[in-house]
């Protein structure tokens, strides 16, 4: 499916996509390429929704009322930071490698350069995710910095990268 695939669609996170963003999240495939703790509650997800606020935007991907990928950007509140925010995502396996983590972050960033007026959003991803690395480079976002033992993940420390894009250098 090319990036342009009518048949995914965008919406803001919502009430409605509570359950469907905590079963993508309690994918173990999915799991293991975020931060996410398994087994995650609906609950954990609406309490997510429910702290809400106008730094923050949250998206779902989806296909036919399912939902297929979420991200979440949000600005920092601190003054010195006000230019900066991070931003996470996960896309369900199937759909993975088909557009929906490029419409995600093309919505994303077009709200953070045009509406936020943000000069830098951060990421961290983990070192041998190669297919979400090659994504956000796609987007400008460039390799700042390497955590050693930054997580656990299957019972192994495993490396982090620390990416961002500022605005007006990469793409400008």
């Amino acid at each position: 499916m090319p990036d342009h695939d009518p048949a995914i669609h965008l919406e803001r996170f919502s009430e409605t996509h509570v359950e469907g963003v905590a079963a993508l999240y309690n994918d173990p495939a999915v799991t293991r390429q975020v931060l996410q703790m398994p087994f995650q509650s609906t609950e954990v997800w609406r309490q997510r929704l429910m702290a809400d606020n106008e730094r923050a935007l949250k998206l779902v991907a989806l296909h036919q009322g399912v939902v297929i990928g979420q991200l979440g950007l949000e600005a920092y509140s601190r003054v010195r930071r006000s230019h900066a925010g991070n931003l996470g995502m996960g896309v369900a396996v199937a759909w993975q490698g088909k557009g929906v983590g490029s419409k995600l972050l093309a919505a994303a960033l077009d709200v953070a350069d045009n509406w936020m007026n943000l000069h830098r959003v951060e990421l961290s991803v983990y070192a041998d995710n190669e297919a979400a690395i090659g994504l956000y480079r796609k987007f400008g976002f460039e390799t700042e910095g390497l955590f050693r033992d930054y997580a656990v993940r299957d019972g192994q420390w495993v490396d982090t990268l620390s990416m961002a894009r500022l605005r007006n250098r990469s793409n400008a």
